[in-house]
């Protein structure tokens, strides 16, 4: 570990020792689940340590609010998905009943989609959202981000194509039924 690395751990270590109990009340006022706040800030500390080194920061509070409330617009889109989901699974005609090894497969499988999603860069994976979860043109996206309409066509190619590997690695990894349950 550099030195760098080290006065930059040092750096975050200060920040997180001024501002996490204020950065907990400043969410609580947006989400009443003490657990998830926790989360949300150690998250948000966890991706400034993960951040090439920072200068010295201006105003601390302004960043981290910044970085908190990405995190949990983050969880809340991420609720939205998993009620639409759910609506879906309702209101769709029951064919038959999902084993409790299907309803683990496909949990395990959202969780996996979740994780690849979350190795995308920021812009990427929140042009993909808004995309696909809010329903946004590309347009109202590059107005939304802050982006061009090129960038929201390459962001959008680039999760496509992580859905689309997601994908192929899925029917690979899918058991094979044999004849007598099929």
């Amino acid at each position: 570990m550099s030195g760098a690395d080290i006065l930059h751990r040092k750096y975050v270590d200060g920040l997180f020792r001024a501002h996490y109990h204020w950065l907990c009340t400043r969410l609580r006022q947006s989400l009443n689940d003490a657990a998830a706040v926790e989360d949300i800030v150690g998250e948000t500390f966890v991706q400034l340590l993960q951040a090439p080194s920072l200068t010295a920061i201006r105003e601390p509070r302004a960043l981290l609010t910044t970085i908190a409330r990405r995190l949990l617009y983050q969880r809340w889109r991420r609720g939205d998905l998993e009620r639409q989901y759910l609506q879906q699974l309702q209101q769709a005609e029951p064919v038959h009943a999902e084993s409790p090894e299907a309803l683990a497969q496909l949990s395990q499988t959202l969780t996996r989609v979740e994780r690849s999603l979350q190795r995308l860069p920021g812009k990427v994976r929140s042009t993909f959202l808004l995309s696909r979860i809010d329903g946004l043109t590309y347009p109202q996206i590059a107005a939304a981000l802050g982006i061009s309409l090129r960038s929201v066509s390459d962001y959008m190619t680039r999760s496509q194509a992580l859905c689309d590997r997601h994908s192929a690695n899925q029917s690979l990894n899918r058991p094979l039924q044999n004849k007598r349950s099929a």
